[in-house]
């Protein structure tokens, strides 16, 4: 069945997909290398249909998300232009506004930013900006900007293509893994010229005439990296320079390049966080003197290669491109931070302590955002990957002495828990190796059963109360009962690991602590609470109020942060029914919100109230489980409901619900357009939904197969009357890890009205 062809009448005509999509080729559309296409979309089924890869990839819309502010996020994303999980990011940068880097409508350009940014919220480190020019050009960003057209770009992972109408200049940028090439096409009647803005007032910039090539280093950064940090970088043109300069300014320093004559530039850019000869080391190996075209299959390719793994039929256009853009997403962050030596063995500067290192590593990947549903996603689709990334964590270990927080690129403190227990519990539940698990498991028990240094990014805040008391209690630490339910949930995730190591001793005291949410659950209010170290409960209690002792969001929104032990919360609110009540009166109460200890109103607040959704604030990732346990609790067709409902209309080509945070909110996407989401990562096992498309192949590691397929599939069939599985029925509200991965085959039977 996994072969089946289909019938003739389900196909649809490529050309005709990138045409309502708004991607029609170059080829297709005559103009310029760099000429305007259609910005169409139409809103047809296209049932049966899939395109190759490299088309998908064509189809992924970089500005998805970017329309944001500081006040209202619809993904807080950037346009990036990189290999999956590459070291270099590259982004068109349109404002020099600290991390708000870029926007749609400013419609000016100041440069090609190498970034290695992973929130607005963090800022940037080790960047650099390059722009070619022609004529006159400030060494301020605001004075040297130039227009261009968002609408006629051509943004891809592997290539962002623009015209810049104040230079009169055809520009272009290509990454690879470590490095980026930039060419421009320039006017025929002024200077061409080359800009390079280094941020801050230290490290060295040296020009070197003979052999055209420019080494500098940047060291900004606003934390997370040890003193010695830089970012090295080498630059080499293709032409000889007449002229370099290098200016002062605030806060940076600017080189300006001006060249003999002809009418191009061509500048390689290699990037290292070891040195500069590793930073040419990398240029050379990875673009040498490859001509751009090759550079750009290339990269075109790769990204193609890992597409692959997941093919989609049936849907909208709008859909599909949806559901590619979010695989793009999933496949930028974290980072690799390791870098081949001459003999191309792997090592890296450790971020941890200063030094270099062998072996693995990976960067900028908050876990309090991407243990839910990004994990959970590499686990089915990349689990190799996902091994080397999860021993970078233990490498970060054994450098620093402590399991990372929040890897930004080093140690950062951001948020609450120590979630890395979560994608260490859910590999350990799902037997994926391949990297040094028992290590791992010292870390997690070291900073579960000692007291670390939270306020430097390292250990759980209150750890000492909560092996005193069994919760953390309001009067001593903020965000009191977030901490607490993290922590409880840690140590159900910690038990996992114990038990695959064979300490089953340990596992049972750890799944006994696992139980302490129990501590901060009010029988009376249905609400977890904060409590004071003398037991009694933080009064008064306003269900509508955000911040501590929660973080993001309000008594609504973690209401249910129990994962681990739905069944449990669910006896303790007294039985199903009455927890279906609670979800249904979730969904309906208006979104109010109160300020509380924010003292304003912050973004999440406001996407929140922007929507027809009540409390569910999917615009964070406190939520993202809640709807699928409807399904636990005996009714799955409010699951496929609200789940479709989020789906269509909480997502476009354009926008996110919320910050995106390096892949959580675009894998929730992918996962629940399958028909399948992982309630409680550390089990191996997920929560059945609905699927959004007609059928789904999954091309999995091993040679194994796996289709989901939507049977009687239209937009207003939303609920599922039938799975089966290999043609056998399956009553079960769940679906086991293993078998997904095995190679199987499932039929949903969809229908238009809910099944009682």
């Amino acid at each position: 069945m996994a072969d089946k062809q289909l019938p003739n009448h389900m196909k649809i005509n490529r050309r005709k997909f990138l045409a309502a999509s708004g991607l029609v080729a170059a080829a297709l559309t005559p103009k310029s290398e760099f000429g305007s296409e259609t910005s169409s979309r139409a809103k047809t089924s296209i049932p049966g249909t899939s395109f190759s890869d490299t088309e998908r990839i064509d189809s992924v819309n970089l500005l998805q998300g970017t329309n944001s502010t500081r006040v209202f996020s619809r993904g807080n994303t950037l346009p990036i232009a990189a290999l999956p999980f590459g070291m270099a990011h590259w982004v068109v940068q349109s404002s020099s506004t600290d991390s708000w880097m870029f926007h749609p409508e400013d419609r000016r350009f100041q440069g090609f930013r190498s970034t290695h940014q992973l929130s607005p919220w963090l800022s940037d480190y080790g960047q650099a900006v390059f722009l070619p020019f022609c004529g006159d050009c400030d060494v301020l960003p605001e004075k040297r900007g130039s227009s261009w057209q968002v609408e006629t770009a051509k943004l891809h992972p592997y290539s962002l293509r623009l015209f810049l109408q104040r230079y009169r200049a055809e520009v272009e940028l290509v990454p690879s893994e470590r490095c980026g090439i930039i060419r421009a096409s320039l006017g025929d009647n002024e200077r061409p010229g080359f800009l390079i803005e280094v941020p801050g007032g230290t490290g060295s910039v040296r020009a070197e005439a003979a052999s055209r090539t420019i080494r500098f280093e940047s060291k900004a950064n606003r934390g997370g990296v040890p003193k010695n940090f830089a970012t090295y970088y080498v630059v080499r043109f293709a032409e000889e320079w007449e002229s370099f300069d290098l200016h002062p300014v605030s806060q940076s320093r600017v080189a300006i390049l001006r060249f003999k004559g002809g009418r191009s530039i061509e500048a390689r850019i290699g990037t290292s966080f070891i040195s500069f000869e590793q930073a040419e080391r990398n240029l050379d190996r990875e673009l040498g003197s490859k001509p751009i075209e090759k550079i750009r299959a290339e990269a075109r390719m790769m990204w193609a290669e890992c597409f692959s793994r997941i093919e989609i039929e049936g849907g909208t256009v709008d859909q599909q491109r949806i559901f590619s853009s979010c695989l793009y997403r999933t496949l930028l962050f974290p980072r690799l931070w390791h870098e081949p030596d001459g003999e191309g063995k792997l090592y890296h500067f450790s971020p941890y302590n200063g030094k270099v290192m062998p072996g693995v590593m990976y960067a900028d990947h908050g876990y309090w955002d991407t243990y839910r549903a990004w994990y959970p996603l590499m686990s089915i689709l990349y689990p190799d990957k996902l091994a080397e990334i999860l021993q970078a964590w233990v490498n970060a270990y054994t450098e620093g002495g402590w399991l990372p927080q929040f890897p930004a690129p080093g140690y950062r403190a951001c948020m609450t828990g120590s979630l890395i227990d979560s994608i260490f519990g859910d590999a350990a539940a799902k037997d994926i190796r391949n990297f040094d698990l028992a290590t791992a498991y010292a870390g997690m028990k070291k900073h579960a059963t000692q007291p670390g240094n939270p306020d430097h990014g390292y250990g759980r805040r209150g750890i000492e109360d909560y092996l005193r008391l069994g919760y953390v209690p309001h009067d001593h630490v903020r965000q009191s009962v977030a901490e607490t339910v993290d922590a409880a949930y840690g140590d159900f995730c910690i038990a996992q690991v114990a038990r695959a190591l064979g300490q089953s001793e340990e596992a049972e005291a750890f799944f006994d602590r696992s139980h302490n949410w129990r501590k901060l659950f009010d029988p009376e209010t249905g609400f977890l609470r904060g409590r004071l170290a003398t037991g009694a409960w933080l009064e008064p209690f306003d269900e509508f109020q955000w911040g501590s002792p929660y973080v993001e969001g309000s008594a609504w929104q973690h209401r249910w942060d129990v994962p681990h032990d739905i069944p449990g919360l669910i006896d303790a609110m007294g039985g199903r029914e009455l927890s279906v009540t609670a979800l249904e009166k979730m969904l309906a109460v208006p979104p109010i919100f109160r300020v509380g200890v924010c003292g304003q109103e912050i973004h999440e607040m406001s996407e929140m109230a922007a929507v027809n959704f009540g409390q569910y604030a999917h615009s964070n990732q406190p939520v993202h489980h809640l709807l699928y346990i409807f399904a636990i609790a005996g009714r799955p067709d409010r699951t496929q409901y609200w789940v479709r409902k989020v789906l269509t209309e909480l997502y476009s080509p354009d926008k996110f619900p919320g910050d995106e945070d390096t892949g959580s909110m675009a894998a929730w996407f992918i996962l629940s357009a399958l028909g399948i989401y992982p309630l409680c990562p550390g089990k191996p096992e997920y929560v059945v939904g609905g699927p959004l498309f007609d059928r789904v192949t999954l091309h999995l590691p091993g040679g194994k197969t796996t289709v989901i397929e939507a049977r009687n599939q239209k937009p207003s069939a939303m609920y599922v009357s039938k799975l089966l599985v290999d043609g056998k029925e399956h009553s079960s509200v769940v679906f086991p890890h293993d078998k997904l991965v095995s190679g199987t085959y499932l039929t949903f039977f969809m229908r238009e009205d809910a099944v009682s």
